[in-house]
């Protein structure tokens, strides 16, 4: 018999992005507020007893630029549950694809922990108490994040995960040049711009008064300075006009999510968003009206 289970993987945005070290292992140490999104990737999971464990992922939106079967995140992280528990199940996973691909938005990476918390749920007990977050961060250091995907302070490799109260609703409106950016070139091109970034972290930054930011969206200006911009800019010239273009309607405050290459205008209320929206960027480029809230 086959057990069902639909799936919400939701985007996410950095509202901020330190790099604040390089370790040895050529891993960067982070630090970034993480806001998660009303934009949301959607899957639907079966499960059924077999002799030997398997998955099988279909892709639900052809043209999405999301890689199929066993290349894919959702389904490496399907395959790494199985090894690791050792339980004899088949698993079919199929992918409807929302959140744009190498956007920086993390919709990869909410895909792989979603099947890793359906699967824990499926089979509690199966792992030991903290085994699922090892597994996640092997995934990518996204993924921790998204097994409880609510607004948090992220620090060092991605592991380190301080859920926040308080964050206020954010009427926001992404902006993309609609080509994808690799995360890893990103970080290339970022240390060589940087060479000198390997050794202990920087002293920890202070986690915003929200009380304040709440009244005032423009007050986010100052908070969503990337380390990574310089990087992506380099790479993909058109985040330098999605900026200002941005600006030019009315956002309050502008930061790039991630590595890249999606930008987010912060308005003042939700009806300025949807107005700003409006008129369409020329394609492939592409503006979209989101929210970042507490539950996304």
């Amino acid at each position: 018999m086959t057990r069902r289970s639909r799936l919400r993987a939701p985007a996410k945005i950095n509202l901020g992005l330190r790099i604040v070290g390089r370790r040895a292992d050529g891993y960067h140490e982070l630090e970034s507020l993480f806001a998660v999104l009303d934009l949301a990737d959607e899957l639907e999971l079966g499960i059924e007893h077999a002799d030997a464990p398997s998955v099988a992922l279909r892709l639900e939106s052809p043209g999405s630029g999301a890689p199929g079967g066993a290349s894919n995140l959702a389904a490496r992280a399907a395959e790494l549950f199985l090894a690791e528990t050792g339980l004899a199940l088949h698993l079919e996973i199929a992918l409807r694809k929302h959140t744009p691909v190498a956007a920086g938005l993390g919709g990869g990476s909410s895909d792989a922990a979603a099947v890793l918390r359906a699967l824990a749920g499926f089979a509690p007990g199966a792992l030991a108490r903290g085994r699922l977050a090892e597994l996640a961060l092997r995934l990518g250091a996204d993924v921790p994040f998204f097994l409880d995907p609510r607004p948090a302070f992220v620090r060092g490799i991605g592991e380190r995960i301080e859920p926040v109260c308080g964050f206020p609703d954010l009427p926001l409106v992404l902006a993309n040049p609609g080509e994808p950016l690799a995360t890893r070139e990103v970080f290339r091109v970022h240390d060589l711009l940087h060479p000198d970034t390997t050794g202990p972290a920087a002293k920890a930054a202070a986690l915003p008064d929200f009380a304040r930011l709440r009244g005032d969206p423009g007050a986010w200006a100052p908070l969503l300075h990337n380390d990574l911009e310089p990087a992506a800019l380099r790479l993909c010239p058109a985040i330098g006009r999605l900026r200002a273009e941005l600006t030019a309607r009315g956002a309050r405050a502008v930061g790039l999510s991630g590595s890249g290459p999606t930008l987010f205008g912060i308005f003042d209320s939700h009806a300025a968003a949807r107005a700003a929206a409006a008129t369409p960027l020329r394609p492939p480029a592409w503006l979209r009206v989101a929210t970042a809230s507490e539950s996304g």
